[in-house]
């Protein structure tokens, strides 16, 4: 497990390292929830789906914990296979734009999520880097919010680039954005 130093008068010092994001699935969903505003029914059935992916052989999964052992962020992906829900519908997206091939040999961030009162002290930047700094594959692919936020921001600074934009899926309420980049992702600096 690494340790972060404080980032702040305020905010104790937190350790990145693997979880049982099965056994945690709760608390994961509660971070997601506040940092990401989901509703309770929203909850549920993300609740499903991240079950679900963790059956997948080569999940993977990391958090960031609080010395007392408080989730406060998390990561989770998994190798990414075409016949899979995520790469079916981005596929004609990518296809459009010319990046199908990032489907292929590509390590899928499938959630990454930290508090915002954690927020900005580099702990999404850790859980990112080192989740896919064990990764097999030669590139990592995310979807995002198609909006300029904090969390593009941080994508585009590991060296991820837009490949699709205006990408609908079923029942999401705004558009995202496919995201690639090779790897190991860029560092600071």
């Amino acid at each position: 497990m690494a340790a972060l130093p404080e980032g702040g008068t305020h905010t104790p010092s937190v350790r990145i390292g693997p979880i049982d994001l099965a056994a945690r699935v709760d608390e994961a969903l509660a971070v997601q929830a506040v940092a990401f505003g989901l509703a309770p029914e929203e909850i549920e059935v993300r609740r499903h789906i991240v079950l679900r992916h963790l059956e997948h052989p080569h999940a993977r999964a990391l958090g960031a914990t609080t010395p007392g052992g408080r989730l406060v962020g998390f990561v989770y992906g998994m190798p990414n296979e075409r016949h899979q829900w995520w790469s079916t519908v981005v596929e004609p997206y990518l296809r459009a734009t010319g990046s199908a091939h990032w489907l292929d040999d590509s390590f899928v961030i499938t959630e990454l999520h930290v508090l915002p009162d954690f927020q900005n002290r580099g702990i999404g930047r850790s859980l990112i880097t080192a989740l896919t700094d064990a990764a097999d594959q030669s590139r990592s692919i995310l979807s995002a919010i198609d909006t300029e936020s904090p969390a593009r921001g941080l994508y585009r600074s590991l060296g991820y680039q837009d490949l699709a934009r205006q990408v609908l899926f079923p029942s999401a309420p705004k558009p995202y954005a496919v995201m690639g980049a090779p790897l190991p992702l860029r560092r600071r600096g």
